[in-house]
This record gives C-alpha cells, structure tokens and sequence, in this order.
C-alpha cells in the first residue's frame, strides 16, 4: 500500500480525493499497488465529508508521518505551499502540484532538491488544466530543438473573449457570467491582466528551453480594455481576438510574450472556443505540434494531479529526470519583434489620414458597420518599438492590437 497526502481540500483537492475514490481499482492495477489517502490538510473542519476520518489541521503531521510517501499540493499561491512542499522533499516525500504560482517562483529549486534525494516533484496540472503538455516536453521531443511556444492558457479570458464574440457581450458582462459560472474569481486580476498565463508560458519555455525563465522578465498584457467595438472589428477582418501566451527563440535570442491577438479565422487556435485551451509546439525538426483539451476545471485538473501520483508511485526512490536548469534565460526585449498592428481613432479618417500616411507608409483602412466611434487601419509589418514611437504622433488613438 502506498499512502499520500493531500495538502488543500478546494476545488483541486475535493477533485483528487474524488478521482481516487472513483477510479481506484483501475489507478491501483496501473501503479501495481493500492494508493490509499493517509491525511487532507485543511483549516477548516468537513462534518459528514468522506475525509471527515482523515482530515488534519497540522501540516507536521504529515510531515513527520514515515507512511507518507507522495503528498498532494493544492493549496495555490506561494506561501506557505512553497514551505510546506519544500520541507516534504528534503524529508524524502515526493510531491504533485498544480500550483502555477509556486512552480513558476520556485520550479528549478524544487526539481534540483527532488532530483538529489533520487524522489519526484511532478507538476504536469500546473499549465493547461487536464491538457498533457508538461509530460512531452520533458520526454517526447527531446530530441527536437524547441524553435517556438503558442497558445490559449487561460480558459477564463477564452471564455470572456468568446462570450463577447458569439453573444454581442461587453467586456464587464461576459466577465460577470465567467464570475458566476465558477470560471472567473471573485478578484479575476491574475486571469484578465495575463498574470496567470504569464506564468504558465515561464514555465513551458524554461522547460523547453533548458533555463529558467523568470515569469516577471515577460512582457504581459490582459484583456480587460478590449472592448464590443474591437470584436466588430475583428469579425470585418475576419478574425477573432484570442489571449496568446508565446515564446520564440529565434537565432539563437529568446522572445516572450502575453497579450490580446488578432488571430485570422483560418488558424486553428481561432476556434479554441469557451474554457478550452491549446498551445502550439514548434520544432526544428517536428514543425508544429497542437495540444488541446480542458484547460481549468475540477476533475479535468484533478485527473491530471492523479496521473503525477500514478506516475510517482511507479518510480518511488527513482527520479524522473526534468530537465529545468536553476540557470537563468536572458530574454530578448519585445520591441524588436516585427509584427503588424490593428490600431483604432476616433473622429474622421478624412481628418488624420495625411498624418497615419506620413508616420507608417501604405495602410489598410478598416471602416466600421456604424460610423459611430471613427476608424482603424491595419499597419505594415514593423518593430514594436518603431510602431509606438509612430503610434505617439497619432492624435485620438483609442487602442491597438497585435496581429498573430
């Protein structure tokens, strides 16, 4: 028998004790022992809960229990996950999280720690909910170099996106049935201005780039000023407007991003609808690879904790080699990429026409169904840094948009 712990009974922690208990003849002939929850930490108390019996208020407990061998993050946040987690390493307990902001603060020094002490730290529920993303990049493509990083990582801004696209919504409603739902917190800062997405993306690309990547070296954007105007806009140009988390490494410099994307029709991630996600693998050799799936989500997260815990109770006393370097990745400041840009005026295109000529040369002209809010145009490929210096000298910009 092999006993765990689960650290948090939330959302994510209620799901892995339920995944468990549902699949647990199936999860025991997979691991080839039974896997039997020892201990729940939580605060508070669960009178006639299944885990009432096994429920602890104190995390030594379990620290100090010889029987534990694996335990469960799934208390979110940094602290005191990362002391909690880092003290079950260095007393020999494997560990399984789906905690983005620990691993994306703290990922190197917890894979370093369990590597020497030959146990797990396994975090594939960390990035894209049940989507498994983490699991091939440490083991299927290795042989390929990673030239590229893209995709749709939070189901919340997709589905606040999608909502304003197919319903006509403005961006405060679609936010408020996210709200409603369960999709959205009650604080949706880390979902709508890009902090969680940003975090993910660090994680993948210090996976697939072999350093860490310090998620506050990445320039990052939110949704929360795109408006009902720039959907119209967008379905004229025959796009949607998607939340893109992207790393690159082109020629030998590294490129990270998170911000709202115009994303023509005809490209797959377009039609990555509600709260699924995908994200887009490029490889010297391998082109594109697409991951898709439930990206958020109870049991769709839960599975994917179990699958770490399946995968640790296979090779207890045996790492599972991931490569995450505690070295850092110098990234390359975004205002050299080259990218074209939608960008939107008020007033009359008669008026500053001559001007939006003279500062970017030959544009398109995008004029709306209801002449109410003036005019866009669409840029020539150019630098970020060269399009804001431009941008600055156009009177009555009310907003802009990349293109992917």
């Amino acid at each position: 028998m092999i006993n765990i712990a689960v650290l948090g009974y939330g959302t994510i922690g209620s799901g892995v004790v339920e995944v468990i208990d549902k699949n647990s003849d199936g999860i025991s002939k997979k691991v080839g022992d039974e896997i039997r929850i020892k201990h729940v930490l939580d605060l508070r108390d669960f009178p006639g809960d299944r885990v009432e019996s096994i429920l602890v208020h104190d995390f030594d407990i379990i620290l100090n229990d010889p029987e534990v061998t694996i335990v469960v993050e799934v208390m979110g946040g940094v602290e005191p996950a990362y002391t909690f987690v880092k003290k079950c390493l260095l007393a020999g307990k494997s560990v399984c999280t789906s905690n983005k902001e620990l691993v994306a603060a703290h990922g190197p020094e917890l894979v370093k720690i369990a590597k020497e002490r030959n146990i797990n730290f396994l975090f594939e529920a960390s990035v894209g909910g049940a989507i498994p993303i983490i699991r091939p990049l440490c083991s299927s493509v290795t042989a390929d170099k990673i030239l590229e990083i893209k995709g749709i990582l939070n189901g919340t801004t997709n589905y606040i996106l999608t909502q304003m696209d197919t319903q006509g919504w403005d961006f405060d409603k679609a936010l408020s049935k996210a709200q409603e739902l369960g999709y959205a917190e009650r604080n949706p800062e880390a979902d709508i201005e890009g902090h969680d997405a940003c975090r993910k993306i660090a994680i993948l690309s210090s996976l697939a780039f072999g350093r860490n990547v310090n998620y506050e070296d990445i320039y990052t954007e939110g949704i929360s000023k795109i408006t009902a105007m720039d959907i119209l806009y967008a379905r004229k140009m025959d796009c949607k407007i998607k939340l893109l988390a992207s790393s690159e490494n082109i020629d030998g410099k590294y490129y990270a991003m998170v911000a709202p994307f115009l994303v023509k029709s005809s490209h797959p991630l377009s039609g990555v609808s509600g709260v699924f996600n995908a994200i887009f693998v490029k490889g010297s050799e391998i082109d594109d690879l697409m991951f898709y799936g439930s990206g958020a989500g109870k049991l769709p997260t839960a599975c994917a904790v179990v699958a770490d815990v399946i995968d640790a109770a296979r090779h207890l006393n045996e790492n599972i080699q991931t490569i995450w370097s505690e070295e850092g990745l110098a990234l390359t400041g975004c205002e050299n990429a080259t990218r074209r840009f939608f960008v939107r005026v008020s007033g009359k295109r008669s008026g500053c026409e001559a001007k939006i000529n003279e500062e970017f040369g030959e544009v398109d002209y995008i004029e709306p169904e209801e002449d109410t809010e003036g005019f866009g145009f669409v840029t020539p490929a150019l630098a970020e840094k060269s399009f804001d210096e431009h941008l600055r000298n156009i009177p009555n910009v009310l907003g802009r948009i990349r293109f992917e």
